[in-house]
């Protein structure tokens, strides 16, 4: 017990037993990284597999932490909940940082996108977020320290036509962590929401999205010069994470459209729409 009381002196970061979801690719396996590197140990999870095992073996060659390969399916509310119980024992010590990172990209235009797209879509996005905050944030509060991070997008504020999908997934995403930014004021528990636009992730070849908006976006991800590598995003979130930053727009172009939705919503929305019809007619 006299380690845990020491430990809640460090930043939320640092020397954290952690929890990543959605870590086989992207930026789910920089936080990975990124939290090994600043002392840490970390579960990895993910429905990759084999993906997950080369990134977890990969880690582990390079650092002697503790670093764990647990295949789980956060849409499934057992699964998850096993996953909180089993943590602890697994890490050694109770867990300190939570990172909601697995999700989906799921798109096309209200009323002709398939259902069955919204729901998955939503049960990876929404409800692998909610399960992982319901079944942890109650051991995070008796731990008395800590931190969540909850992965959301820019597309959470940018309203892109034919996304409404994905746009409402990563929305309710941003709204839950604010909720959890009240809720836990005072409890010692930060609380971060990380809202990016282009990053190279493999989530786009996944992703069910019309064909033509599907070309857009993986030519905007090898041209687009404002990306940011999942490197840079990962440690930029955990920074914000310990200065107890509410929100982390890493790109120019993603505060520049948050403050412009903000000042000027209707113009906004108008100029989305209309930008969008020039690049893709209908």
């Amino acid at each position: 017990m006299a380690i845990f009381r020491k430990r809640r002196t460090l930043k939320p970061s640092q020397a954290a037993a952690a929890v990543v979801t959605g870590a086989a690719h992207g930026i789910g396996r920089s936080f990975a990284y990124e939290i090994v590197r600043r002392g840490g140990s970390v579960i990895c999870t993910d429905i990759d597999e084999e993906a997950l095992t080369a990134t977890c073996e990969a880690l582990s060659a390079v650092s002697e932490a503790k670093v764990i390969a647990y295949p789980c399916d956060v849409r499934s509310e057992s699964a998850m909940h096993t996953l909180s119980e089993k943590a602890e024992s697994l890490l050694g010590r109770p867990v300190s940082l939570l990172v909601n990172n697995a999700g989906v990209a799921a798109g096309g235009k209200v009323g002709e996108m398939p259902l069955d797209d919204w729901r998955w879509c939503m049960d990876i996005n929404v409800w692998g977020v909610i399960y992982g905050c319901h079944y942890f944030v109650p051991k995070l509060k008796s731990l008395g320290h800590g931190g969540i991070i909850n992965v959301a997008s820019a597309a959470s504020f940018t309203a892109w036509p034919e996304m409404a999908c994905y746009n409402a997934s990563k929305a309710a995403v941003a709204a839950l962590s604010e909720t959890l930014t009240a809720e836990l004021t005072g409890s010692g528990i930060n609380v971060t929401t990380l809202c990016p636009t282009g990053v190279d992730t493999k989530v786009i070849d996944h992703a069910r999205i019309p064909q033509h908006t599907n070309k857009l976006t993986n030519l905007a991800l090898k041209s687009y010069p404002l990306i940011a590598t999942p490197d840079d995003v990962a440690r930029q979130t955990l920074d914000a994470l310990d200065r107890k930053q509410v929100y982390v727009l890493p790109q120019l172009d993603s505060r520049m459209l948050w403050r412009a939705k903000r000042y000027a919503p209707r113009t906004y929305m108008r100029g989305a729409g209309e930008l969008f019809r020039m690049i893709l007619p209908q």
